[in-house]
């Protein structure tokens, strides 16, 4: 099946004694064994959870995965991919990553003896130059926080399995919708679903896909022993926000390919960074692997006192963190998502002080393009 049929149908064949079209949520804690020695197949909800469940095989069957996980925010699922290394094992990961994810890497599990080489994963080459002896995996974002850079997932997949490396994609601003890594050779993805997938700024969530099935034991293992696990009343907003994921982001890109062109042409706007727009360097290669282009722009305004009456003066759009939600964001990565992240390496990889990201919603585009030109004329 299509996968919006599949998203649209999560959950649909969980409740045969009642016929409910949508999952129930098993709000408890514990489990009745009907006999000694016997099980119900649920016996503690850290270990598993019917309406968690439902919500693992669904995001398993969009991803091509043997099995999915379900995990309190997108950063406990990335800590506990983590647990797959040890000490002195080495990562070679995204150069520009999401601040959050930066900060685990280099401030917690750099404690513990793993160490992270941060590179351009949208050049193949460097990537290749950056592996020692001693790497163990591929951190990759399919597409990067905030400047939207492209990984091609085949080839880096590719080398991978040359090198005898796991491939990790994170693939939070695509999704399954828009880019499978699984089907493009990689091992694992992992998700904020908190972002597009639940897509209605009102749960956390992390989501991650193992394609194989022993490896996939091993992730089960640290679920199941670090329980960050997520509970069943967001395991069923989660499911609920995925049943429309493909509406959502054919509207959510739609109105973006619109604002990106328009803000490319407005004179207070220097750059414009969206994978969408022809003259993006990696527009033909997402062409190619994707469905689509997303719905994140990022673009720098040609004067820094622009920032501020962007983010303060738009009505439509929300000054907020985030991304991936029916409703239009706007953020300022310096002094938010990338905060955590040196100032020199912030302006080596261009997060400057007149770079802002739009996570555009399903609002009408024109509403969208006349918040944004009485902000700038405020």
């Amino acid at each position: 099946m299509n996968i919006a049929t599949q998203a649209a149908q999560i959950g649909l064949e969980w409740d045969t004694r009642t016929g409910a079209v949508t999952v129930p949520i098993y709000q408890t804690a514990t489990f009745r064994h009907p006999g000694l020695g016997q099980s119900t197949g649920y016996d503690y909800s850290r270990s598993g959870n019917p309406t968690r469940q439902a919500l693992e095989e669904g995001i398993a069957r969009l991803d091509g995965g043997a099995r999915g996980f379900a995990y309190a925010s997108g950063m406990a699922a990335i800590t506990n991919l983590l647990y797959l290394f040890g000490k002195g094992d080495h990562l070679v990961v995204t150069e520009d990553l999401y601040g959050g994810t930066c900060r685990l890497f280099d401030q917690l599990f750099s404690r513990f003896g793993l160490s992270f080489s941060y590179v351009d994963t949208s050049d193949a080459a460097a990537v290749r130059e950056a592996i020692r002896p001693e790497t163990k995996a591929l951190f990759v974002e399919s597409l990067t926080n905030p400047l939207l850079k492209v990984a091609d997932i085949e080839a880096l997949s590719a080398l991978c399995r040359e090198k005898g490396l796991l491939h990790i994609v994170d693939n939070t601003f695509l999704t399954p919708y828009l880019l499978r890594p699984l089907e493009l050779g990689a091992d694992i993805t992992v998700y904020s679903a908190t972002k597009y997938l639940a897509g209605h700024n009102d749960t956390v969530a992390g989501l991650a896909v193992v394609k194989d099935p022993r490896l996939a034991e091993r992730v089960y293992f640290h679920q199941n022993s670090v329980g960050a696990i997520l509970g069943p009343q967001d395991s069923w907003l989660t499911i609920r926000g995925m049943k429309t994921l493909s509406v959502r982001l054919d509207r959510q890109e739609a109105n973006a390919r619109r604002i990106a062109a328009w803000l490319a042409t407005h004179p207070g706007v220097r750059r414009v960074y969206y994978p969408g727009l022809s003259e993006h360097p990696g527009h033909d290669l997402l062409a190619r692997q994707a469905r689509g282009f997303g719905a994140m722009v990022a673009f720098e305004v040609t004067e820094r006192p622009l920032v501020e009456r962007l983010l303060l003066k738009t009505k439509v759009l929300s000054f907020a963190e985030s991304l991936g939600g029916v409703e239009s964001l706007i953020t300022f990565p310096e002094g938010q998502t990338h905060a955590d992240i040196p100032v020199e390496v912030r302006r080596r990889l261009g997060i400057n002080e007149v770079l802002l990201r739009l996570s555009v919603g399903i609002e009408d585009a024109d509403d969208l393009i006349a918040d944004l030109t009485q902000a700038f004329e405020a």
